[in-house]
C-alpha cells in the first residue's frame, strides 16, 4: 500500500523521492451482523455511492457467492487521534450495487509487533470446503527494526462471516530477485491447467531502472498454505508497481487487470489467450480515468463487474490534490468482438435513477431552438447554451448528441449559475477525440481539469449517448455505452443544468431528467 502517499498530493514529478507509505489505522470496531445501511453525510442523505458511516472505502475485494456480492474493503476513519493509523478488512453485501447491507470489520488490524498493525489489499477464495482471504499485513514499525513492512497472509472462514488469521502462513518477498518492502496485493486462483493454485502479488525487481521495476510476482501452492515463489508473471518494464492484479478469463482471452502510479494513477488491462503471454495492450487500456483507482473484478456467472473507488479531493476543493480512498464506484464490463473490454453503467444502478422529472428549457446565450425533449443550438463561431431547472443533488441527466463538422465542444452543462459565469461541464471534443469534464472558471492556466478526460472516437453526423449521474460531490458520465469518467464536484454545490456548444452545431434529443427511485 506504499500508493498512499503517491495518491495524496503527489505529482508525477515527485514521485519516486517521496514513496513512504501512510497507512491510516482503523478501530476494532464491531457492528452487528446484517445491519442496515446508515445514513451518510451530503445534506443529511446518505451517499448513494457507498462509503461507511463516517468514514471511507479503500480498495474493495470483490467476491460472488448465490448472486450476491461480499465486498470486502479497506475501512479507513481518517481520524488518526481518534482510530489511530491504518486500516482494517469490513464487508458489505448487496445484488444490485443500489442497496447494501453492511456486515461490520472482518479482519482487525494487529498489535505493533505483529505483521498486520494494517490489514491491506488482497483475495477471496472457495476451495477446500471453507472460504480462504490472503491478504498484506503491513507494519512500517518493523522496518524500522531491519524486518519486511509487508508480507503475504493467511486467513479461513466457514461462512464468509468469522474469519480466523493463521500467523504461521505468512510469507516475504524473496531478496534474492524482489525488493523486501514491495510485496502486497495477492490475488489467488485455481490453475485448472496445471491442477494448483496460482497467487499473482505486486512487487518490484530488485534491479533494473527504479521507475521500471514494477512487476507481477507469481507464487504457486498445491495446499494454499506452503508457497513457492517462482519467475515473474509479468515483467515489463513499464512502471513503478503493478497494484492490485486480478485475472480473469472470458471466452478465449485471459485478462490481468493492474493499477500503476508511474505516469499516471489508473487501473489498466492487458488481454492474452493464453497465461504465459504475450500480454497485449489493447488500444484504450483503461476502465475510467484518473478519479478511479484500485479497481478490481467480480462475476455472477452472467455479468462481470469491476469495483473500484472515487477518491476525495484535499480540503474539499477542486483545485486541490486527489486523496487516497473515498466512495466506491462499480461499472459493469463488456467484452466487444475483437476481445477489448469496455464498461457501461450497471443496470440496477441506471434503473436506481428512474423517477422522470419536468422540466423545460430556456434559451441561455446564443441561438438555440427549443422542441419537446430535443434542443439545436447554432454556435459556428461563438459559445451558446440552453439552461434547465435547478439541479437535485442527487440525479440522473440523459441526452443524445449528433453535432456537425468543425464543432470543437459540446454536451450538458452541470450546476451552472443563473448567469452563466460558473458551471461544470461534461464536454466532447471532437477535435481531439475525447470527453472532458472541465470547469468555468478554473484554477491555473490549463485548457481543462487536469488529468479528467477520456479517448473516444468522435465523427461529424454520429450520435453520442451521453448520461451523467450525480450524487453529492461525485459525478458519474457514461458515454456511447463503453466509455466511464469518474470525477468530484466541490466548488460549486447548486444550480441548474444544460446544454452548450463551443463553436459548432449540435442537436440534443432523447433528453431525460430523472431523480433516485427507492423502488429499483
Amino acid at each position: 500500500m506504499k500508493r498512499r502517499a503517491f495518491l495524496e498530493g503527489m505529482t508525477g514529478a515527485t514521485i519516486l523521492g517521496q514513496a513512504k507509505t501512510r497507512l491510516r489505522r482503523s478501530e476494532a470496531a464491531a457492528a452487528a451482523q446484517g445491519a442496515e445501511t446508515p445514513e451518510n453525510q451530503y445534506n443529511g442523505v446518505r451517499d448513494f455511492f457507498y462509503r461507511p458511516d463516517n468514514a471511507w472505502l479503500g480498495d474493495v475485494i470483490p467476491f460472488c457467492k448465490d448472486g450476491v456480492f461480499r465486498l470486502f474493503y479497506l475501512h479507513d476513519w481518517r481520524d488518526k487521534t481518534k482510530h489511530g493509523e491504518g486500516t482494517d478488512w469490513y464487508q458489505v453485501s448487496t445484488q444490485n450495487f443500489v442497496r447494501f447491507t453492511e456486515h461490520g470489520e472482518m479482519l482487525a488490524r494487529g498489535t505493533t509487533e505483529e505483521q498486520d498493525l494494517s490489514v491491506a489489499t488482497g483475495s477471496v477464495i472457495e476451495a477446500n470446503g471453507r472460504y480462504h482471504i490472503f491478504y498484506t499485513g503491513f507494519n512500517s514499525v518493523l522496518q524500522k527494526q531491519g524486518k519486511p513492512d509487508q508480507g503475504v497472509m493467511h486467513a479461513v472462514s466457514d461462512d464468509l462471516l468469522k474469519w480466523r488469521k493463521i500467523p504461521e502462513d505468512t510469507f516475504f518477498a524473496p531478496t534474492a530477485i524482489y525488493e523486501r518492502d514491495d510485496w502486497r496485493d495477492p490475488f489467488v486462483f485455481w490453475n485448472a491447467e496445471n491442477r494448483e493454485y496460482w497467487m499473482l502479488v505486486a512487487a518490484r525487481l530488485k534491479s533494473g531502472p527504479s521507475r521500471r521495476r514494477g512487476c507481477t510476482a507469481l507464487c504457486v501452492s498445491k495446499d494454499l498454505t506452503k508457497w513457492e515463489v517462482r519467475e515473474p508473471f509479468w515483467a515489463p518494464s513499464l512502471y513503478y508497481t503493478h497494484e492490485c492484479p486480478d485475472l480473469f478469463k472470458m471466452g478465449e482471452w485471459w485478462y490481468l487487470v493492474f493499477s500503476e502510479f508511474s505516469e499516471s494513477f489508473l487501473t489498466r488491462y492487458r488481454m492474452s489467450k493464453n497465461l504465459k503471454g504475450p500480454w497485449v495492450a489493447p488500444e484504450n487500456d483503461t476502465f475510467d480515468g484518473r478519479a478511479y483507482y484500485a479497481a478490481k473484478t467480480a462475476s455472477d456467472g452472467r455479468r462481470r463487474f469491476i469495483f473500484g473507488w472515487n477518491p476525495t479531493r484535499a480540503d474539499n476543493k477542486d483545485s486541490q490534490n486527489w486523496q487516497w480512498g473515498g466512495n466506491m464506484v462499480v461499472h459493469e464490463v463488456v467484452q466487444g468482438t475483437d476481445g477489448t473490454l469496455s464498461v457501461r453503467v450497471p443496470e440496477s444502478v441506471d434503473r436506481g435513477f428512474s423517477n422522470a422529472i419536468a422540466f423545460k428549457f430556456n434559451p441561455g446565450i446564443g441561438s438555440c431552438e427549443i422542441g419537446q425533449n430535443a434542443v439545436k443550438i447554432l454556435a459556428p463561431y461563438s459559445f451558446a447554451c440552453a439552461a434547465a431547472g435547478t439541479m437535485p443533488d442527487r440525479c440522473k441527466i440523459t441526452a443524445t448528441v449528433e453535432f456537425t463538422g468543425n464543432t470543437h465542444g459540446c454536451g450538458i452543462m452541470l450546476r451552472v449559475s443563473n448567469d452563466v459565469e460558473k458551471a461544470y461541464y461534461v464536454r466532447l471534443d471532437p477535435t481531439r477525440n475525447r470527453l472532458v469534464f472541465d470547469s468555468w472558471p478554473r484554477a491555473g492556466d490549463v485548457p481543462f481539469m487536469v488529468e479528467l478526460e477520456r479517448p473516444i472516437a468522435l465523427t461529424p453526423g454520429r450520435p453520442v449517448e451521453l448520461k451523467v449521474i450525480v450524487d453529492g460531490t461525485i459525478a458519474e458520465v457514461y458515454t456511447a455505452g463503453k466509455i466511464a469518467m469518474s470525477t468530484r464536484m466541490y466548488d460549486l454545490n447548486q444550480g441548474a443544468w444544460g446544454l452548450f456548444v463551443s463553436e459548432g452545431s449540435a442537436n440534443f434529443r432523447d433528453i431525460g431528467f430523472y431523480g433516485y427511485s427507492e423502488r429499483s
